[in-house]
């Protein structure tokens, strides 16, 4: 992306298995206002690999944000973008303005320790979504055959088409037998696999820069995590807005908007 000088820059980080293409309409309703950017993959560089808590991929965005930016950005993630976000603005605020976390639950508490529990049992999988992600399909003979095999499934159906197409044009590459996925569905399983548990620290101190959370009402995610410990965190900067985990593809539109007024009121 080419950076605007002219605009307040937003670094967006995505979330779990969407390349940052996949928000490309999110990005257009935002784009009149900030100079939107992003890594388009987290997770495949070799320098940073996925390991419990997430540490080395907190690390990829600070290194990110470090080396691509003379003055501190606005941060907004999505899902693992919103708590890469959150981890990173913690350890490294002189590089943030704000953060935003779309749809990203902070899980605290007994349900952080729950977590922590099993995956010392080794049974965290039956819990998460690791156990659909290690066996979903990731191979197709076009990226037509791709796009009809999402549009039929009812989480994406709902998406706008253009949203879902720009989902298989970021997240599809050629393949000797067609097309395959580019988020590995190893690195997404590994991903879901060692969610952070020790979040707790972050709740102890307040916060260092204004941080606001945007959420869908129907999110299965906010309902499994929970929200007291979100809530802790963000105060009044707290919005849920009609939709899903996935807002920004379900309403692109309606997300952006409640993220500009959410950044407004943060900065």
């Amino acid at each position: 992306m080419s950076s605007d000088s002219a605009k307040p820059i937003l670094h967006f980080v995505h979330a779990n298995s969407f390349p940052a293409g996949t928000y490309r309409v999110f990005f257009d309703h935002l784009a009149p206002h900030y100079d939107v950017q992003a890594l388009d993959m987290h997770a495949h560089n070799p320098q940073y690999p996925v390991t419990d808590g997430w540490g080395k991929l907190v690390q990829e965005l600070i290194d990110t944000l470090a080396a691509r930016y003379q003055q501190p950005v606005i941060l907004v993630g999505h899902s693992l973008g919103g708590i890469l976000s959150l981890i990173a603005a913690k350890a490294r605020p002189d590089l943030v303005r704000c953060v935003v976390m779309l749809d990203s639950p902070v899980v605290s508490g007994w349900k952080a320790l729950a977590l922590r529990f099993f995956k010392i049992l080794g049974v965290d999988k039956k819990f998460s979504p690791a156990q659909f992600s290690e066996k979903r399909r990731n191979m197709w003979k076009s990226a037509e055959a791709a796009y009809q095999h999402f549009a039929a499934k009812e989480m994406f159906a709902i998406w706008p088409t253009e949203v879902l197409w720009d989902y298989i044009h970021a997240g599809v590459v050629p393949h000797s037998d067609g097309v395959t996925l580019r988020f590995t569905r190893e690195i997404e399983t590994a991903i879901y696999m060692s969610l952070p548990d020790r979040l707790g620290y972050i709740l102890r101190k307040p916060y260092p820069v204004p941080i606001g959370f945007v959420g869908g009402t129907e999110s299965i995610e906010c309902r499994q995590a929970g929200l007291e410990a979100t809530k802790k965190l963000v105060g009044d900067k707290f919005v849920r807005i009609a939709g899903g985990h996935l807002i920004p593809m379900e309403v692109p539109a309606q997300t952006a908007a409640a993220t500009h007024a959410m950044i407004q009121n943060l900065i």
